[in-house]
């Protein structure tokens, strides 16, 4: 048994808060790169260049990628030969939030209560997701996630008669309806399979995956490529005004389902799709 004391949590979060809304991970800024070079329309590539401008004043100069600092999307899993001391791991979490957001001078986004809207002026609480795996580590996935593109994120319960092709109308339906609207060049993380709740999880999880890596599943594989394919023949382009990269990548998670039910959920990321994790 490993004892963790869980003040080394927060001092973790508050950093990774920080790291994740001034500086991208590197397979997003491998996958940017990229996507300037091959954009076809002068127009796309003068918006990929200000967005890569954009990215280097912020690392420079410590100004956040975007002013939507997000929500702060915490995932924790945790080893279950782990024991946590020195009080909650839930409490010692947000005081990681709220010390990364007030001393990083993040913006405060969250409100108290989803109707009357008062600012918690700290922004916390986190949304919190936990599993307890083998082993004896912690790892801290800190995933800051803007409503620009949380808004246009979707869950269809489609029939199991509907099959891939449904999957993929799926998702295409959800990418044309968010439009310029999810900040573009976006990454697509999907989830299909589970209940309700469980694809949508999937789906905010597949974010999390670096964009380079695809699917160790065959037909996954293949509907990621196709989807990326499909996505960017829409002609959404950067920012939405045109070209050939509206999104860098589409990362697909699947989990076995109900045989009544085919769950799908498309959760849309814009081009900075913040995540940073560490292990402890």
């Amino acid at each position: 048994m490993r004892t963790v004391e869980v003040g080394i949590l927060t001092d973790q979060i508050k950093e990774m808060c920080i790291e994740a809304n001034h500086f991208l991970s590197k397979d997003m800024e491998e996958a940017l790169e990229k996507a300037r070079v091959e954009e076809v329309s002068p127009l796309g590539g003068q918006i990929m260049a200000q967005l890569k401008e954009n990215l280097q004043i912020a690392g420079q100069d410590m100004i956040p990628i975007c002013q939507d600092t997000g929500m702060a999307v915490i995932f924790l899993e945790v080893g279950q030969e782990v024991h946590f001391e020195g009080g909650s791991v839930e409490d010692a979490v947000n005081e990681g939030v709220r010390r990364g957001y007030v001393d990083g001078f993040l913006r405060k986004s969250v409100v108290r209560d989803p109707i009357f809207r008062e600012n918690t002026k700290d922004n916390t609480p986190a949304v919190i997701h936990y599993s307890i795996v083998p082993g004896d580590k912690v790892k801290i996935t800190v995933a800051p996630k803007g409503f620009g593109s949380e808004n246009m994120s979707r869950v269809f319960m489609l029939k199991p008669a509907d099959g891939i092709e449904g999957v993929k109308n799926a998702i295409l339906t959800a990418v044309k309806d968010a439009g310029p609207n999810a900040c573009p060049p976006m990454v697509v993380g999907v989830g299909i399979g589970g209940t309700f709740e469980k694809c949508a999880l999937m789906a905010k999880q597949a974010l999390t995956r670096p964009v380079n890596v695809r699917s160790e599943i065959p037909y996954v594989r293949e509907l990621e490529e196709e989807m990326l394919e499909k996505i960017n023949r829409t002609g959404i382009g950067p920012g939405g005004l045109g070209g050939s990269t509206t999104a860098m990548a589409v990362n697909v998670n699947t989990y076995p389902t109900h045989i009544a039910g085919l769950p799908v959920a498309v959760n849309i990321c814009c081009h900075v799709n913040r995540h940073v994790i560490r292990e402890i």
